[in-house]
């Protein structure tokens, strides 16, 4: 996020898209309900769910699954031909405008609306809602990134924002809300494949050198290691040997569960360190069994960038151990006693190794959190990036084409389906399934289909339906609403005995390498 949380209260109009943000993110909608009914902020909904956020909305628009670039470019070309632009901005901070505004000169409203199922006069309605607010705030999840086309769809936002001056102001921003409450952590830590923590290039000789010192000397490899996606592939085909899973269900998360599946059980070797016995874990060589949140120190880094302090509350159960002390003792077995056995020592190494989190010390959070990027212990933290001027210089303007989803409907699977949470569940349910209370409100998966789709096949509510694409099927018991267009149909992915990922696809992104999850072509049959 660019911007902090409570920046959505000085927001003229909020433009959230491919983010269902109260069953999601409920704390985060909160803030633009307040800023909805107490600021006067105007809220524009991009979804193609009638999610529960569009009663709020000043205007709900409904594009057709995976057209989210053709509706960015259309809502930037109107905004051009009206000149709502910020002008002055583009000129002093941004390179690439006039490649950009001649890519978009195709994409009137009448080619976009046949594109995306907008109407011309909702994407003319837009266009000035967002195009005139100052400041303006875009709020996005994984409705945008879950797709083939994922990056672009982000770049295309970071553009819309720099078109109307909206990046590096108070009440503005980019803002992708986490999906999970300590994934910006993990990444700023290194847990990717091509950088070390602070996002310092593994292959960048300086960064090699800065910490090999630091660890004693060992050899470190420069070479790009293997995204989640890649890893299941390389382990169905014999190049990955080994895999160590850490707080993550593949067997359920993950696309194409045949494959996840085949490629686990290829493996030689599989460890799974988690606090429950996953689905993932039932199929380990070895699991070694955690401490959850309450049972160790450390640090959380949340959505807005916040770093804050986690301290043990409990002991951990029977055998369950911290996840420091598993990592430890494994590292000792295998030849490398590591010098920092506490968080407090780790957040010291943090300190002296990633620039970001140089000032942000044990002491300094101790009572209350700083956000990065914080360079020094007299620093104060950065809770809107790139004011005065961006991380590269100038901000870049990207040329993306639109690219339709690698599926659609046809005749033989004539729905598109799209996959999401639920507000009483978490992921894959390794936690939430295990509370009566969270079970009692919703029990088991449902497909959400519209009823005009239902009453042309003769299904009922609470029919069950088998949901069949080319990779499987599965049979999930029927909700009839209205907040799945027609022709779609919506699946959550919390629950093994419906495995809704039987169903996706295992097509990336080129570069980040996440899956399409949000468009699969199926058909819908009524179950016996």
């Amino acid at each position: 996020m660019t911007n902090p949380i409570s920046d959505i209260l000085k927001a003229e109009v909020i433009l959230t898209t491919g983010t269902n943000t109260d069953e999601n993110h409920p704390i985060i909608a909160n803030y633009v309900k307040e800023a909805v009914t107490r600021n006067g902020a105007k809220l524009l909904v991009i979804d193609p769910r009638r999610i529960s956020l569009v009663d709020h909305a000043t205007l709900w628009l409904r594009p057709r699954p995976g057209t989210d670039v053709a509706w960015i470019n259309g809502l930037m070309h109107i905004i051009l031909k009206e000149g709502l632009q910020a002008q002055k901005y583009i000129d002093e901070r941004t390179e690439g405008f006039e490649a950009l505004k001649a890519h978009l000169e195709t994409f009137t409203p009448d080619h976009v609306s046949a594109t995306t199922g907008i109407p011309a006069d909702d994407l003319i309605a837009a266009a000035r809602l967002y195009g005139k607010a100052r400041p303006a705030s875009i709020l996005y999840a994984m409705g945008i990134t879950k797709h083939t086309t994922g990056t672009d769809n982000v770049k295309s936002l970071a553009s819309l924002a720099m078109l109307c001056g909206n990046i590096g102001v108070d009440g503005g921003g980019i803002n992708p809300l986490r999906g999970q409450n300590n994934v910006q952590g993990a990444c700023d830590m290194g847990g990717l494949p091509n950088v070390f923590s602070g996002y310092q290039p593994v292959a960048d000789e300086k960064a090699i050198k800065k910490f090999a010192d630091a660890w004693g000397g060992v050899r470190i490899p420069s070479k790009i290691g293997l995204t989640v996606t890649e890893m299941i592939s390389g382990a169905a085909s014999g190049q990955v040997k080994a895999i160590y899973v850490m707080g993550e269900n593949p067997m359920l998360s993950d696309p194409d569960k045949h494959h996840v599946e085949h490629g686990l059980e290829t493996l030689e070797f599989l460890a799974v360190q988690d606090i429950f016995l996953t689905e993932t874990a039932k199929k380990a060589h070895v699991v070694f069994p955690a401490a959850c949140f309450a049972e160790k120190d450390g640090t959380v880094t949340n959505t807005e960038r916040l770093v804050q302090r986690v301290r043990k509350a409990l002991e951990p159960p029977g055998d369950a151990k911290e996840d420091i002390w598993i990592i430890n003792e494994i590292s000792k077995r295998m030849g490398y006693p590591m010098p920092a056995s506490t968080a407090e020592a780790i957040m010291r190494e943090i300190n002296t190794l990633t620039p970001s989190y140089a000032g942000i010390t044990y002491e300094r959070i101790a009572e209350k959190g700083l956000v990065w990027p914080c360079p020094d212990k007299n620093h104060p933290g950065t809770p809107v990036l790139h004011r005065g001027n961006f991380t590269r210089g100038k901000g870049q303007f990207f040329v993306i084409p639109f690219k339709p989803p690698v599926e659609s409907a046809d005749k033989e699977y004539p729905f598109i389906l799209s996959t999401g949470r639920v507000l009483e569940h978490y992921h894959t349910g390794t936690m939430t399934r295990r509370g009566s209370g969270l079970n009692r409100l919703y029990p088991e998966a449902l497909a959400e289909i519209s009823r005009a789709d239902a009453q042309k096949m003769g299904i009922a509510e609470g029919d069950y339906i088998n949901i069949i694409s080319r990779r499987g099927s599965i049979r999930v018991k029927t909700w009839l609403n209205d907040r799945s267009s027609q022709g779609m149909v919506f699946v959550p992915f919390h629950f093994h005995e419906a495995a809704v990922n039987l169903l996706t696809h295992a097509v990336v992104d080129p570069v980040s390498k996440i899956p399409e999850y949000k468009v699969s072509a199926v058909r819908i049959e009524k179950a016996s």
